[in-house]
């Protein structure tokens, strides 16, 4: 091990004395306790594991721990973005989550591609939010996503 990894997860400063090849994932749930980002197929499929890492969205599952070393991290846990906040009234408002378990990382895939695209169309999100829902709620998804970007681009 060479040393600790620092790094700022939603804004805050970071830093593990942990194995460099832990999985992003289990170092935010297990020694951060930030246990809103998922588990779900641990190989980047389902994306219930999607962070932030430097604003693009991220399979935390197969993300090593020393692949953020000095990088801004963001989960579901972020307090202080207006995107997330937008994206969350929006999922509400057209009813996206159903079971509920991807929806963590669906609103930081998304939340990644508004930051990269203002206005998105239907086919960069679907491009951008490739998280398998069981539920299928994917055309609520999509609705959701431009109602919170309308809301950002026009703020009342």
């Amino acid at each position: 091990m060479a040393g600790p990894i620092a790094f700022t997860v939603n804004g805050a400063a970071a830093e593990l004395a942990i194995d460099p090849a832990t999985p992003l994932l289990w170092a935010l749930r297990d020694t951060l306790n930030l246990t809103g980002t998922k588990y779900g197929c641990g190989v980047a499929a389902c994306g219930a594991c999607t962070v932030l890492i430097g604003g693009h969205a991220t399979r935390s599952c197969v993300t090593p721990l020393e692949a953020v070393r000095g990088r801004a991290v963001t989960t579901i846990e972020n307090k202080d973005s207006a995107v997330l906040r937008a994206l969350q009234r929006a999922w509400i408002a057209h009813q996206v989550p159903q079971c509920g378990y991807c929806q963590s990382g669906m609103l930081m895939a998304a939340m990644g591609l508004i930051h990269a695209v203002a206005e998105p169309s239907d086919a960069q999100i679907d491009a951008a939010i490739d998280n398998i829902c069981r539920c299928g709620t994917y055309p609520r998804v999509r609705a959701a996503v431009h109602e919170a970007a309308r809301a950002l681009r026009n703020p009342d």
